[in-house]
């Protein structure tokens, strides 16, 4: 008797939720602005697209050019071939990209060797935190890098260096618990698409405990991130 009342509570359901579809509420949709993609993520892609207009398919590509599967996707069904490293490649004579996230000094050499056309689409942004790590490597300070471990762009950044010379800092814990070769002779940089908030909370420990910490002459952390953090 139970189960005879449950199937014909069960086929009242079925029949309510079908003459009565669910009224959802409205959507209330906020547009951010700015929005979108940067000017160091047109770039990569145009450079992408211009490779495939000049050369031909395919056009290999290391790393996912930019991350957003709609652009890898279209890119992929215009020619576009993307690996996570050379070795995946082929001895060929299409030319290679790339990503905007910049690269260990190590894939271009690799490159060279294999005689790849190498083509560099790394954002001028993350060339400039580049730079700077080699300056501060040059003067003889430690650098501590701020960001995520894993980041194509970290693994990039710490690759311009040798093992050892760029020190990676995730957090203010690990900020306040880092421990340096020679605390008068320490520098920072930061990885270019990370909160503000948290990172300022990172540099303003290490600044606090390493008062003579060289950073930056400019933010490293570029506009576009800084511009789209304070809209959303």
């Amino acid at each position: 008797m139970r189960n005879h009342i449950l199937g014909a509570d069960m086929t009242s359901m079925a029949t309510d939720s079908q003459t009565q579809p669910l009224q959802k509420p409205p959507l209330k949709v906020l547009l951010c602005s700015p929005r979108g993609f940067c000017a160091g993520v047109v770039r990569a892609i145009d450079t992408v697209e211009r490779a495939l207009a000049k050369y031909g398919k395919p056009v290999y590509v290391r790393h996912e050019i930019v991350h957003n599967r709609y652009v890898v996707d279209s890119l992929r069904q215009k020619g576009a071939v993307f690996v996570e490293e050379l070795d995946e490649i082929p001895d060929t004579n299409a030319p290679v990209v790339f990503s905007a996230h910049g690269v260990p000094k190590s894939v271009p050499e690799q490159a060279s060797r294999r005689n790849f056309i190498a083509i560099d689409a790394t954002c001028p942004l993350v060339t400039k935190v580049h730079r700077e790590a080699e300056i501060h490597f040059r003067r003889g300070r430690e650098i501590i890098l701020i960001g995520h471990a894993g980041h194509p762009e970290v693994t990039g950044t710490m690759g311009q260096l040798p093992p050892g010379a760029v020190r990676l800092v995730q957090t203010a814990e690990e900020a306040a618990t880092f421990v340096p070769k020679n605390p008068d002779k320490l520098a920072y940089v930061t990885q270019t698409t990370l909160s503000v908030d948290d990172t300022a909370e990172m540099v303003a420990v290490l600044k606090q405990r390493f008062p003579g910490i060289a950073g930056p002459h400019k933010e490293d952390i570029c506009y576009a991130t800084t511009n789209r953090l304070e809209a959303v």
